[in-house]
Order: C-alpha cells, then sequence, then structure tokens
C-alpha cells in the first residue's frame, strides 16, 4: 500500500455564474490565501434546460484553491456551506493532491518539493481508497461537444468547459508572418474510477485524439468530492437492487 504526505491540496469549485466570488471570500475567512476564478459552462444530470426546444448551457464559474493540508477541511466545510454544494444542482467541488508547489513568495518556508515525499505521517493520503478520477480533455474549439456527449455514453454525468487558447508542434499558423495561437477548449470530467478507461476509450474514438492535432486528454488522481449527492444516491440503490 502506497502512502505519502501531501502538504498542499488543489480545491476545484465549480458553480453556477456569480457564486464564485462569495466560495473564494468563504475559503479564505477559513484559511485559504485566495483563488483563481476561471469561466466555463458546462451541463449536468440537473441542469437539463431548453428554451423552444433549444438546449441552454448554463454558463459555470471555476475556483481554484491551493491550500494547506491544516486547513483543508475548514475550507471545504465553508465553501460547502456558502455554495450550498449538499443540495443538488448548486455545483461541485474536488480536492487534488499535488506534488510539489513553487511560486508562493508570500508563504516563505512552506513550499513543497518533490524531495518532501515521505512515508507515515498522521496527514497520510492513502492512494487505494480513491474512487474518482478527473480527465481533464484538451480540444479545438468547436470540438467539446463531441468530447461531453462522448463521455455521457460511456457513463459520465457531464463535464464543465473551460475557454483557452495554446499552440503545439502541429498548430504552427500565422496570419501576415504573425504567429496565430489557435482557440482551445478544456474538459473536465469527474468520473467514477471503474469507469475512467470506457470513457477515456469513448472521448478518444468520437473526438479523433489519435490524430496529430486534435487534442490530448490526461488523468488526475480525485482524494476527495463534494456536491455528488445524486451520484452517492444512484450507487446505494443500485446497492440495494443488487442484494433483493
Amino acid at each position: 500500500m502506497k502512502k505519502v504526505i501531501q502538504k498542499h491540496k488543489l480545491i476545484i469549485t465549480i458553480v453556477k455564474k456569480g457564486f464564485a466570488k462569495k466560495v473564494v471570500g468563504a475559503s479564505k475567512q477559513a484559511g485559504a490565501e485566495g483563488g483563481t476564478i476561471l469561466l466555463g459552462r458546462g451541463t449536468g444530470v440537473h441542469e437539463n434546460k431548453s428554451f423552444l426546444g433549444i438546449p441552454i448551457i448554463p454558463e459555470k464559474e471555476i475556483v481554484l484553491s491551493l491550500v494547506r493540508n491544516n486547513v483543508e477541511e475548514k475550507v471545504i466545510e465553508a465553501i460547502t456551506k456558502e455554495a450550498k454544494l449538499h443540495q443538488p444542482g448548486t455545483g461541485l467541488g474536488i480536492v487534488i493532491h499535488t506534488k510539489a508547489v513553487i511560486g508562493i513568495c508570500h508563504l516563505l518556508g512552506l513550499e513543497t518539493s518533490l524531495d518532501e515525499v515521505m512515508e507515515g505521517d498522521s496527514n497520510v493520503m492513502d492512494t487505494q481508497k480513491i474512487n474518482y478520477d478527473l480527465i481533464v480533455t484538451i480540444v479545438n474549439k468547436g470540438n467539446s461537444d463531441k468530447v461531453v456527449l462522448a463521455s455521457k455514453k460511456a457513463g459520465a454525468e457531464g463535464g464543465t468547459i473551460i475557454s483557452g487558447r495554446g499552440t503545439g508542434i502541429h498548430e504552427q499558423a500565422k496570419l501576415l508572418n504573425i504567429m496565430i495561437e489557435p482557440e482551445k477548449e478544456a474538459i473536465l470530467t469527474l468520473i467514477e474510477r471503474n469507469k475512467t478507461e470506457a470513457v477515456l476509450e469513448k472521448i478518444n474514438d468520437e473526438a479523433g485524439l489519435n490524430k496529430p492535432g486534435n487534442g490530448i486528454a490526461f488523468v488526475l488522481d480525485v482524494q476527495k468530492t463534494i456536491g455528488i449527492n445524486h451520484i452517492l444516491n444512484r450507487q446505494v440503490n443500485e446497492h440495494l437492487s443488487d442484494n433483493k
């Protein structure tokens, strides 16, 4: 059994537009240094809205909060309460462990490095107890819907889309000798670990990630989740049905 000490955690909170500042304020009061807010869009099982038969994709705000282990639980509790994550459809939170942190000079002496990955401690994470993965897929603008649809077909609940830009070895385009940075879309997909492989295969097939320049996908370990009561309820019901 592999056990490692983690001194910082990354809390990713996905909420409806307008709630991000409240999340940052609550997390700072609980001991976090601050947060970074990103804009995105996405759908979940509680957000199948439409107007005149046309699907509406709700706007989202994504808050990235890097916190120390000793305030992690307080920050999570504050975020959950402020954003009402215990209520279905309000949002969700994901906790990811970090291997190293740099660029936080205001926390002088608190930086961690890869050399600090050690055996044994009270702040130990058992990597075998993680039940969820976070799939991050980066594709060219306009292809995110293919990724979300493919992941749903393979059992995912939905996804959150973030707009961005970037260049790669297959994207050296120029206009009037000026380098153009193609627009990108990043899709965050929280998935139960036993479905990760199936979702990745479906995304690869339908988004064409096996072709150069179409995009990439990678998987991150999730230590803890907040605000996914509908998934837990479904698992309980399935367990009860199996035991009948």
